[in-house]
């Protein structure tokens, strides 16, 4: 079952079982994915949205909730902050599990011996071969200091 298809099970879901908190969380999903398709229609011979394109999504999602749901608690809006956690913890439902710090370690250093980096300027050619490999798996916003401290 595709990303794709999961996600629209589980909104059915969510408006059976009357969560509306579950079902607004999955509906923003739903409209992230279109606006894609959308931007990716524009262009000519647009391949279709994929899994990677969701996690993507996801992904990105996640980073916006996080970063308001801060934002929220230094300005003193405990509950609006709660919210974004909660939109937070539904939408990382769709997402694979996080690897901890040895296992991304361990993927940046078969990543390194994969493409044969050697220097600082190898590390577009690592941080590809990871995003291909582990899409949703990793944030890559800590991923690359790690990856530049190791080739610098």
């Amino acid at each position: 079952m595709s990303l794709q298809n999961r996600i629209q099970t589980e909104m059915k879901n969510a408006m059976r079982n009357k969560d509306t908190l579950r079902l607004s969380a999955i509906r923003l999903i739903n409209a992230a994915i279109k606006d894609k398709e959308i931007a990716a229609r524009a262009g000519d011979d647009a391949p279709a949205i994929g899994d990677d394109d969701v996690l993507a999504i996801l992904g990105k999602m996640v980073k916006q909730r996080q970063e308001s749901a801060r934002a929220y608690e230094e300005g003193g809006r405990i509950e609006l902050a709660e919210q974004e956690r909660k939109e937070i913890a539904v939408i990382e439902d769709f997402l694979p599990a996080q690897l901890d710090d040895d296992e991304t370690a361990a993927a940046v250093d078969a990543a390194i011996a994969d493409v044969g980096a050697e220097s600082i300027r190898d590390m577009g050619k690592v941080m590809g071969a990871l995003k291909s490999k582990y899409t949703g798996q990793m944030d890559f916003g800590k991923v690359g200091p790690l990856v530049k401290g190791k080739l610098g």
